[in-house]
């Protein structure tokens, strides 16, 4: 397991009351350690974590210089990927968004690793000039790579390398600048900015603003940091708040000048220049709820030609929150309980048990995809609870006596006590029920998501946030109950708890894709959007053949030895908006629960695959260019 930086201080974490404020984080934390002693959660149950490590995680930021142009009749739309090696085998880590029409384009995406000095990390950065809406990497022209350790980056903090294409042969005059900042101070900033009255660049409308931030490189040029979405049609434009690490804004210092240059966003990527300011974090902290900071936007040009200028409008910072971002450890040390539920389809649609063909047969070697689903999944979280007693429901099937359809049982057939030992209680659980049920349907999700929702509800009136659930739902096809299953992830949104659904089998899983918030934010029937994305949707096929055994039910070996343990509980918790609750502990947003998260983009069969747990998907596989980055 890779533990956070913010762990580099004193053990024992204390969490910060709700509601502080940015002048309470303005101190930097001490300064981390190098090397952390391994060793398990105090109280969770958790396995040693071995040997000494000395980890640290790392932002790298890409530009590029001189690209070829693929276009004819425009410049080249270039995106990077990242590729990390596992076993000879480069693998996609993540993607940048697209710079249209940019043959020099500097990436406001943000690559996030954990470093671990003792290895050598192998990376692979490679350019494409996107040509069409396509995830597959081979229908985009190559525009060159380059390949490198994680530790050549870090020791320089910054590097330019020539491109080169696939016969290693230069790839024009193209190079490529990678530049790294660790990630040692765990505080993020988060800004609610608007602009009023802003400069009209369109001949036949408004402007299409947009926002820059930059800050000082130790090379003495300005070094982007963010980008924000464009505003259509409008000089009174209102961004979503965003939020960035503080290391990644101001290096962690208050002081520190930060550039904000506002564009006019245009679709052949040559921008028309509004205006821009110089302000610091320590001045964005005078902007508070109802208390806003204006700040006048300037075109240098426009102020030496024209007497009596102005300003090009005003930027207005409506907000600016510093806060602690809690990694999983954290939360694990601060004696968080991981609960964990799983839900078992017996719908008709998986085949006689009995029957070879069934995903229910249980062959000689004693498994099936759903056991080998439970194992993958429930071998991780145990480590995380105490007393490693779990519930574990069924759905879809007809129960004796009556032979009434159940959608939220027992498989242990004992209703008021449906707890099994274990991940090993839950399989003996599994096998000795299927005798004894008829397979029936439909598939209805719904009950068993609010079943798990009731009891999270339940946790939020707690001072503290001591339990976070986590519901498991294998199933092998699609889902009956889609309008009520929707409203219920909804609900559950705003609650402590996440999904995974592992989908088995080779049906049609489209509806699960829906339910994986990861391009857009899930709504329901009512139009109520989810507070955060909390499901993750996993097709079984894509990670079911490991490397030396006939499937997943492999046990993973242990967090110190980066195999799936470390990497599978990013899915296991929220990673978007905050879940917060009134007590002291629960101050951080649900990406403190996320470890090695860089990144919400990898699926988590691209995860397994990373740590030698499971093959994936080949090169070019990925699932395409982040859909939530504007394309500048």
């Amino acid at each position: 397991m890779s533990l956070p930086s913010s762990l580099w201080r004193d053990p024992s974490i204390t969490m910060l009351r709700a509601g502080a404020d940015c002048q309470e984080l303005l101190l930097p934390p001490p300064t981390p350690m190098a090397y952390i002693p391994g060793g398990g959660a105090p109280g969770a149950g958790a396995t040693p974590l071995g040997s000494q490590h000395c980890v640290c995680r790392v932002e790298l930021s890409v530009s590029g210089q001189n690209l070829l142009d693929r276009d004819v009749t425009s410049k080249s739309d270039p995106f990077c990927v990242l590729f990390t090696e596992n076993n000879g085998r480069w693998m996609e880590y993540d993607r940048t968004e697209t710079a249209v029409n940019n043959l020099n384009p500097a990436f406001s995406k943000k690559f996030v690793l954990d470093y671990h000095f003792e290895e050598v990390q192998k990376l692979r950065f490679a350019l494409f000039d996107q040509d069409r809406s396509s995830t597959q990497l081979e229908e985009h022209d190559f525009l060159g790579q380059f390949s490198c350790s994680l530790g050549t980056i870090v020791s320089s903090k910054k590097i330019t390398r020539p491109l080169l294409l696939m016969n290693d042969k230069p790839a024009g005059k193209g190079l490529i600048t990678i530049a790294a900042q660790e990630l040692s101070d765990n505080r993020v900033i988060t800004l609610s900015l608007a602009g009023r009255k802003l400069d009209k660049k369109d001949l036949f409308g408004k402007s299409d603003p947009f926002l820059e931030f930059y800050k000082p490189g130790d090379d003495g040029k300005w070094m982007l940091v963010h980008r924000t979405e464009v505003i259509k049609y409008t000089l009174d434009p209102v961004w979503k708040p965003f939020t960035v690490p503080l290391v990644s804004l101001c290096d962690g210092d208050m002081e520190k000048p930060i550039q904000v240059m506002c564009y006019d966003y245009d679709n052949d990527g040559g921008h028309d220049f509004i205006g821009e300011f110089q302000t610091s974090v320590s001045q964005m902290c005078m902007a508070r709820d109802g208390v806003p900071l204006e700040l006048e936007c300037i075109n240098p040009k426009k102020q030496r030609k024209k007497k009596g200028y102005k300003n090009s409008g005003v930027i207005v910072l409506r907000s600016c929150k510093i806060h602690r971002d809690y990694s999983f450890l954290d939360y694990i040390l601060g004696g968080c309980q991981l609960m964990f539920t799983v839900g078992i389809d017996f719908t008709a649609s998986n085949g006689n048990p009995l029957d070879p063909s069934s995903l229910h047969y249980i062959n000689p070697l004693g498994t099936n995809e759903y056991l080998s689903a439970i194992w993958a999944v429930g071998q991780i979280i145990q480590d995380y609870d105490s007393d490693k007693m779990f519930p574990a429901l069924g759905f879809g099937a007809q129960l004796p006596p009556d032979w009434k359809v159940s959608h939220e049982f027992a498989i242990n057939f004992n209703p008021t006590n449906p707890f099994c030992s274990g991940v090993d209680g839950i399989a003996q659980a599994y096998s000795a029920c299927l005798p004894h049920i008829r397979f029936y349907g439909p598939t209805n999700f719904s009950p068993i998501v609010n079943h798990v929702a009731r009891f999270a509800a339940q946790a939020t009136q707690q001072q503290t946030a001591t339990q976070y659930f986590i519901l498991l739902i294998i199933t092998d096809g699609v889902i009956s109950d889609m309008e009520e299953t929707r409203h219920a992830v909804v609900q559950a949104s705003k609650l402590p708890m996440s999904i995974i659904i592992v989908g088995v089998g080779n049906a049609d899983f489209a509806a699960m894709e829906f339910l994986d918030g990861d391009s857009r934010r899930l709504r329901s029937h009512t139009g109520e959007e989810a507070a955060r994305d909390i499901v993750q949707f996993v097709p079984f096929r894509e990670f079911r053949h490991v490397s030396g055994g006939p499937g997943l039910e492999g046990r993973p070996q242990g967090p110190g030895d980066h195999c799936a343990r470390s990497r599978v509980k990013v899915y296991m918790l929220p990673h978007s908006a905050p879940w917060t609750s009134s007590g002291p502990c629960c101050q951080a947003s649900p990406q403190a629960m996320l470890t090695d998260k860089a990144v919400t983009g990898p699926a988590l069969s691209h995860q397994l695959v990373e740590h030698g747990v499971a093959p994936g998907p080949e090169l070019g596989s990925r699932q395409g260019v982040p859909k939530d980055l504007p394309s500048i």
